[in-house]
């Protein structure tokens, strides 16, 4: 823990704006480098100007390899962009206009020239394809989500709406190498005065805000008189918040609606730097201390800057553990949509909590569970096959209450106000909903460590069979499965889980440092916790020996 966490962020603290910006022309990657590639993680490519990770040349290459990518599936509609309030984006929003512009794609841009949360553009692209006419839909949104205010992120979007799949990502990031490598030879770009007349608009808030209802049962907030406080984060969904409360009338509070590109306002993380992550206690500090004595709200929520995670905060709990939330959502939802099927599953990623598991048990519902990445809940969520479908990060989205697709990309803005909903419908709070299922089901401790490896370490972690892991007890239990592949999907979950009758440990490789991430839980307290983390290390550390 950095000593000044949670404190707010001091100038020294704070980007070079100048620097930064000068930087993604003036710096050219070396393809060479593997920090300077092309690489898309789960939610995109992500990197600094300063770093040669994040320039110019990046997203020319880029988006001329989504532009050759589309054409190969037959991907012929408008594909619309949007981008949030890191310093980056803006320059990386008007290098892609002009690559598209002169492909000639048909491109919408948002009406008021403003900020385009995630959620958003997914709605827009399955608004758009459900409409028809102009061929199919797809989207890119200019994004790093939480992370530091010198980082710039480059997401596509395809038709289904969601993230693209590894095929989709694995095609378009090699392309774009090979035109870094060839100096850009083959990439098309026009001037930007000649891309910006070339796009067209499209009214990416109006058409979300006003089809909360379609999802959401506002009508219960508002007649309870839920007083909300929802925090940006000096974030994408600054304007958004403010509509909502206008449109829908609802006693709704922007807490903060500033938006610097430095995030100058923002308390430090946990390491002392500055990142929008709305599950974290150290940047929620403020909005936890707001709520305390006397709270002002019995509500409130923060978004990353993209606004597709969210953080829930209770007078009477403070900041939820995002897993905590994602056990209660699943409990309201699945007992308030009468119109949804029977048949509907729960999706949940593998490093999520098993209370979740406990929870769908006991309402009868089938368990979707798939490795990190929304991406494996699109194809549910789009047919409705899948209700709910959430992430340990503070991920998620839900279907319509007719059971039709809401969105197929995590969307903090709704999760924010189901927790209002839960509040208005039940009459209590989401921390006082958790207690009970605690109660019934347990009381689970989780915690997410690193621990060391180097690049050759963590493939071989990524490579792993259960065939090789020897060990037949962890933490005194004896190993009831270990799973290098989803028990939903079937897809690798790149790493390797181990469960107990109790607990249960994840570890996966990182990708940007040289550790690997061990997710552990445990129903037995929190030093049978550490005793499952102790044991993950011996375990993963024979498997990668052996």
């Amino acid at each position: 823990m950095h000593e000044r966490a949670g404190q707010t962020a001091q100038p020294q603290d704070l980007v070079d704006l100048d620097a930064l910006m000068a930087a993604y022309t003036d710096i050219s990657p070396d393809p060479s480098e593997p920090a300077q590639r092309v690489a898309f993680g789960t939610s995109g490519h992500r990197g600094s100007s300063l770093d040669g990770a994040f320039n110019e040349a990046h997203i020319l290459a880029t988006t001329q390899a989504i532009v050759e990518y589309r054409a190969s599936q037959g991907i012929g509609g408008p594909l619309v962009m949007g981008r949030d309030t890191h310093a980056l984006l803006l320059p990386a929003f008007q290098t892609a206009l002009q690559v598209l512009a002169a492909n000639d794609v048909t491109v919408l841009v948002d009406s008021r020239d403003s900020w385009t949360p995630t959620p958003a553009v997914s709605h827009a692209i399955l608004a758009l394809n459900s409409e028809g006419g102009r061929g199919q839909a797809d989207g890119i949104v200019v994004t790093p989500s939480h992370n530091p205010p010198r980082d710039g992120g480059f997401k596509y979007n395809p038709p289904s709406g969601g993230p693209a799949g590894s095929d989709a990502t694995g095609a378009i990031a090699a392309r774009a190498n090979e035109l870094l490598e060839a100096g850009l030879d083959g990439v098309r770009r026009v001037s930007d005065e000649r891309a910006r007349s070339h796009a067209g608009s499209y009214d990416f808030l109006g058409r979300y805000v006003d089809d909360l209802p379609s999802v959401l049962d506002l009508d219960a907030i508002r007649a309870a008189g839920v007083r909300i406080g929802a925090d940006p984060l000096g974030g994408a969904s600054v304007e958004y918040w403010g509509e909502i409360a206008e449109r829908h009338r609802l006693d709704l509070t922007v807490i903060n609606p500033e938006v610097d590109p430095r995030f100058s306002f923002m308390p430090l993380d946990a390491d002392g730097k500055i990142r929008m992550d709305c599950s974290s206690p150290s940047v929620m500090g403020g909005v936890v201390a707001t709520m305390s004595g006397g709270a002002p709200y019995d509500i409130a929520t923060g978004n990353d800057a993209d606004s597709d995670r969210h953080g829930i905060v209770t007078p009477d709990g403070g900041l939820m553990n995002p897993n905590h939330f994602l056990a209660v959502a699943i409990s309201y939802l699945f007992a308030h949509r009468s119109e949804w099927r029977k048949d509907v599953a729960v999706g949940k990623t593998l490093v999520s909590s098993s209370m979740i598991d406990r929870v769908v048990a006991a309402l009868g519902r089938r368990l979707l569970e798939v490795p990190v990445g929304f991406k494996h809940f699109v194809p549910g969520l789009l047919d409705g096959s899948v209700g709910f479908g959430g992430e340990e990060s503070a991920g998620a989205s839900f279907l319509r209450h007719d059971g039709t697709t809401w969105t197929t990309d995590k969307d903090g803005l709704i999760l924010g106000l189901l927790a209002s909903e839960i509040q208005a419908v039940t009459g209590e709070s989401p921390s006082q909903l958790y207690a009970h299922l605690v109660a019934q089901h347990g009381d689970p401790a989780y915690a997410r460590v690193d621990a060391p490896a180097d690049r050759e370490q963590k493939a071989r972690l990524a490579a792993l069979s259960p065939d090789d892991v020897s060990a037949d007890t962890l933490a005194g239990e004896p190993i009831t499965d270990v799973l290098t592949k989803a028990p939903g999907n079937g897809e690798a979950v790149g790493g390797l889980k181990v469960v107990t009758e109790n607990a249960w440990f994840a570890a996966r490789p990182s990708g940007t440092e040289d550790v690997y991430k061990i997710y552990a839980e445990s129903f037995k307290g929190a030093d049978h916790l550490a005793q499952v983390q102790d044991a993950a290390r011996e375990v993963v550390g024979a498997a990668l020996e052996g």
